[in-house]
């Protein structure tokens, strides 16, 4: 048999290295952003729609598509959980993409209240059906795909630890990008230092205040657009960067961790979704439940990572979630204190505020 030419596509495959994880799992993110598939490697290959951007021409092309839910949309829905992580429900004859969304947009429950009854699939489901899932959250969609066997278009391909494990891999390739000094009103020795990891997601930033000495005063904020930039009256956030700027200046130094986090983790599109939910009548933990999130989908390996890339291994830390404390302790960073952290509410926040102390557990 005469050698392969150097020139083979078998040899290409071969000697040309594969993409890193998190460039595939951006170009992931991207096509599913743009509606079109992502191709999920178990021991076949699935493929998968973001039910938000899936266009109505190829809805009609797919063969045999199931919609997959995530569990706290489910229960919205009455929907038997029969089993793990997701449900998968079969499409019915001539349902189109607006009846798909109609099923995983709540903010349209009340336009479309008579869906149902559904019938979720018993069957041992496909690891693939978790994982895309979880890719539309790290997408900031809404938690609602369409999932069919064998390769559909030319989308990306993702192995399931590019998904289930990005988490983990996004903190451990958070690198320092740059540093400059940033005078504050009221903190005027303030340096900003940015951070970014290998996947090409949003920067996190530290605000690196006076002198800081271990253990440092620690503020984890997570950014809110509308709290921050705009002072909306519908939640604490602005009250809570502004006052950790504050009390971090008075004791001589500290770092505020500024996390790409918005919405408690759903993104500032599915925040707003929350928001309406919320003038319907549902809390902040019920509406993000309703959207098919957890009540809380932030995960704090980043922080760690941004202190330990600071020098920082142990903090006190100016919060009032104990999530936060028990996350940074789980990741290496000693909390050797609570620092109390609260303010006045108003009319507009408390109600939200009554439900993280009550529901979420925030000593408030």
């Amino acid at each position: 048999m005469p050698h392969s030419s150097k020139h083979s596509p078998a040899s290409l495959s071969a000697s040309t290295p594969a993409p890193p994880a998190g460039d595939k799992l951006a170009a992931a993110i991207d096509a599913l952003r743009a509606g079109r598939p992502v191709q999920l490697r178990e021991r076949s290959l699935h493929s998968l729609y973001a039910v938000e951007t899936l266009a109505p021409s190829v809805l009609k092309r797919l063969e045999k598509p199931v919609l997959l839910l995530s569990h706290a949309r489910a229960r919205t829905l009455k929907i038997r959980l029969y089993t793990p992580d997701v449900v998968a429900l079969t499409l019915k004859p001539g349902m189109d993409v607006p009846a798909l969304m109609a099923i995983a947009d709540p903010t349209s429950d009340l336009d479309h209240p008579m869906k149902g009854p559904f019938t979720a699939l018993r069957r041992k489901l496909p690891k693939a059906a978790a994982a895309a899932v979880k890719l539309t959250k790290l997408a900031g969609l809404l938690p609602a795909a369409v999932l069919v066997k064998g390769a559909v278009g030319r989308g990306p391909v993702l192995s399931l630890s590019d998904i289930f494990d990005y988490d983990t891999q996004a903190a451990a390739d958070l690198r320092v990008v740059t540093r400059a000094r940033v005078p504050l009103a009221g903190a005027e020795k303030t340096e900003l230092v940015a951070f970014r990891a290998g996947d090409g997601a949003p920067e996190n930033y530290a605000i690196v205040i006076g002198d800081p000495q271990g253990p440092v005063l620690t503020r984890l904020h997570s950014e809110c657009f509308t709290g921050d930039l705009l002072g909306s009256l519908k939640c604490d956030c602005g009250s809570q960067l502004r006052g950790a700027i504050e009390t971090i200046e008075r004791q001589g130094g500290g770092v505020v961790l500024y996390l790409a986090q918005e919405g408690r983790g759903i993104g500032l599109i599915n925040k707003l979704r929350a928001y309406r939910l919320q003038d319907q009548g549902f809390d902040t933990i019920e509406a993000n439940e309703r959207l098919g999130f957890e009540a809380d989908e932030r995960v704090y390996a980043v922080a760690a990572r941004m202190l330990s890339l600071l020098g920082f291994h142990q903090v006190r830390l100016l919060t009032n979630n104990p999530d936060k404390i028990a996350a940074l302790n789980a990741a290496g960073i000693e909390v050797v204190e609570r620092v109390a952290h609260s303010f006045p509410s108003n009319s507009h926040n408390e109600a939200y505020l009554r439900t993280k102390a009550l529901k979420a557990g925030h000593l408030l």
